[in-house]
C-alpha cells in the first residue's frame, strides 16, 4: 500500500506516545488521518498541527466507535488503514500479602476486566467495524483493500510480575491476529500486530531517572528506550510491504523481560 493522499487512516490512541508518532508519520506521507482518543485537548491540538481530524472515542463503547467512524468517514472517506494503539495497563499481583498488616488481597476483578475491555475487546471492536467498512472499497491494483495493524507488547510473551491482566490482553491480540488475517484474506485485507518493548512514552519519561536508567540497561542493544518514531517506521514498513500479513513481530532491541 502506497502511503499518500489517496489513503485514509484511523489511529486509535493517537493523541500521545506511539499513536502520536504514527499519526505524525502518516500525515507527513500525505495520508488523511483521523485520531481516535479520549484526551480531547491533546488529540485536538495534534490534529490541528498535522492537518488531521480528532474524534473523541472511547474504544470500549460501541456508540462512540460508531460515531467516530461515521465522523471520520464523512470527512476523509472510508479508511483503508486502521492502526490500533489505544491501550492501558497496571501492575497488581494475582494474590499478595501486605508486608505491614499481613492482609491478603487478590487482583481486583473489575480492574482485570477493564484492562481486557480496553486492550483486547476495544481492539477487536475497532477491527471488526473498520474491516466491515473496508469490504465496501474497490481493491487497489494489487488486490489490497485495506490494512489493520495492532499494538500488543513483548509482555504478550514474557510478562512480568503483576502483569497478568496486561499480558493476557496483549497475548489475546497476538492470538487473534492470524485468525482475523485468515478471515479477511479473500477480501484483500491484511492484519498484523507489533509487539513493542520499552519505548520512550510520556508515562516512561515520568519515571524517576534511576528507574529509567535501569530499564535502559536491561535492553541488549541498542541500550536505550525505543523511540516512538521507530515504532511508526515499522508501521510504514508493514504498510508498504504487501507480503507482510498475519504476523506478530517484536521491536525491542533483543529484550527479554525478567520477572521484575
Amino acid at each position: 500500500m502506497k502511503l499518500d493522499s489517496t489513503i485514509s487512516a484511523i489511529v486509535t490512541g493517537g493523541a500521545s506516545g506511539l499513536g502520536e508518532a504514527t499519526a505524525r508519520l502518516l500525515a507527513l506521507r500525505g495520508v488523511r488521518v483521523a485520531i481516535f482518543d479520549v484526551d480531547v485537548q491533546r488529540g485536538s491540538a495534534l490534529a490541528g498541527e498535522i492537518g488531521g481530524m480528532f474524534c473523541n472515542v472511547d474504544v470500549t463503547r460501541d456508540v462512540q466507535v460508531d460515531a467516530g467512524l461515521a465522523e471520520a468517514r464523512a470527512a476523509n472517506g472510508q479508511e483503508r488503514l486502521l492502526i490500533n494503539c489505544a491501550g492501558t495497563g497496571d501492575a497488581i499481583r494475582t494474590a499478595s500479602r501486605d508486608k505491614t498488616t499481613g492482609e491478603i488481597r487478590h487482583y481486583p476483578l473489575d480492574r482485570f476486566e477493564r484492562t481486557l475491555q480496553i486492550n483486547l475487546i476495544g481492539t477487536f471492536r475497532c477491527i471488526a467495524k473498520s474491516a466491515a467498512g473496508m469490504l465496501t472499497l474497490s481493491p487497489l491494483d494489487d488486490g489490497e483493500r485495506g490494512l489493520i495493524v495492532n499494538t500488543a507488547s513483548v509482555a504478550a510473551e514474557d510478562g512480568q510480575i503483576g502483569q497478568a491482566a496486561y499480558s493476557a490482553s496483549k497475548a489475546g491480540i497476538v492470538g487473534m491476529t492470524l485468525p482475523i488475517a485468515r478471515d479477511l484474506m479473500n477480501d484483500g485485507i491484511r492484519v498484523n500486530t507489533i509487539m513493542p518493548g520499552i519505548f520512550e512514552t510520556p508515562l516512561m519519561r515520568g519515571a524517576p531517572d534511576h528507574v529509567q536508567q535501569a530499564l535502559m540497561q536491561s535492553v541488549p542493544f541498542p541500550r536505550r528506550f525505543g523511540r516512538p518514531e521507530e515504532f511508526a517506521a515499522m508501521i510504514e514498513s508493514i504498510a508498504t510491504n504487501a507480503y507482510f500479513n498475519g504476523a506478530s513481530v517484536r521491536i525491542d532491541g533483543a529484550l527479554r523481560m525478567a520477572p521484575r
